[in-house]
């Protein structure tokens, strides 16, 4: 496929919805651990009301406690911006996985060597204080004949968000690549007959090591109609699976969304950072 051959393929709109500055003190309600690696925290409190997130992959900021000394840092609302707190906040970027009657739940994966949010989270108890900024808006679904999505184990409440979404009878290739095959039943449990999962597991090969997503995006069939593609996980295993839908799919240009939420040997990457520096157009 060529870059012009794609350039013909119409790109999709994807409405993005506002929502209101807001930073909300909310308590842990309940933990679950739903696999070794991953861990569903229930957040809850007043200031959950009027909390919104329509988008597949919004994402909000969760501030926990300083590791150090146990104060939790957030910064807050003054008129239309954001007053940064005076002392650094502990803080990552997660999925809000679901929104219910009993609570926000946030979906945690845990690491070998965690960082100090993924290590707040192995040992949050029921009423822990936390608090979470955002999403500031969401990006809505597109009108796509068809659906190609794929990451690493970061991604999944954010792919479980996406299947939940998409319309009934609307094709779904999603490519994942993990370690241990029991969570390979986080996207199970919400997959329709139309969603076709295609996992690979990388053994003992470190996270972000590996070409295996590079590898299934090329091998997937092509599917007739107008696409949109979206990944996200640890961005230099990203950089290939980005060229190829960019360069050599189908997938017009505007219809490919890569995220890298994370990079080997990088602290609190900014997921808004460009995954491939040499292709950002």
């Amino acid at each position: 496929m060529t870059d012009d051959l794609a350039a013909t393929a119409p790109a999709l709109r994807r409405e993005r919805v506002r929502h209101p500055l807001a930073v909300r003190h909310l308590t842990v309600l309940r933990r679950r651990q739903l696999s070794a690696r991953m861990l569903r925290l229930t957040l809850g409190g007043e200031d959950l009301t009027g909390f919104t997130a329509d988008g597949p992959a919004d994402h909000v900021k969760l501030f926990v406690p300083d590791p150090a000394t146990g104060e939790l840092h957030a910064p807050r609302v003054v008129g239309e911006a954001m007053e940064r707190p005076d002392v650094a906040p502990t803080v990552r970027d997660y999925t809000p996985r679901a929104l219910h009657d009993g609570g926000l739940d946030i979906d945690v994966v845990l690491h070998a060597h965690p960082g100090p949010v993924s290590a707040w989270a192995e040992r949050a108890v029921p009423g822990d204080p936390v608090a979470i900024a955002g999403p500031r808006s969401s990006q809505l679904l597109p009108a796509a004949d068809h659906l190609l999505l794929g990451g690493d184990e970061t991604a999944l409440p954010a792919l479980a968000r996406w299947l939940e979404r998409a319309p009934a009878g609307l094709p779904v290739d999603v490519l994942v690549e993990l370690s241990d095959p029991a969570d390979a039943e986080y996207l199970a449990a919400v997959a329709r007959p139309e969603h076709a999962l295609h996992v690979r597991y990388r053994g003992d090969a470190a996270p972000g090591t590996t070409t295996l997503l590079a590898d299934a995006v090329r091998a997937v069939p092509a599917r007739a109609g107008t696409g949109y593609a979206w990944f996200a996980g640890e961005a230099g295993s990203l950089v290939a699976v980005r060229r190829w839908l960019r360069h050599d799919s189908a997938f017009a240009r505007g219809n490919v969304k890569v995220d890298g939420y994370w990079r080997r040997g990088v602290v609190a990457l900014d997921h808004h950072a460009p995954v491939d520096p040499e292709d950002v157009d």
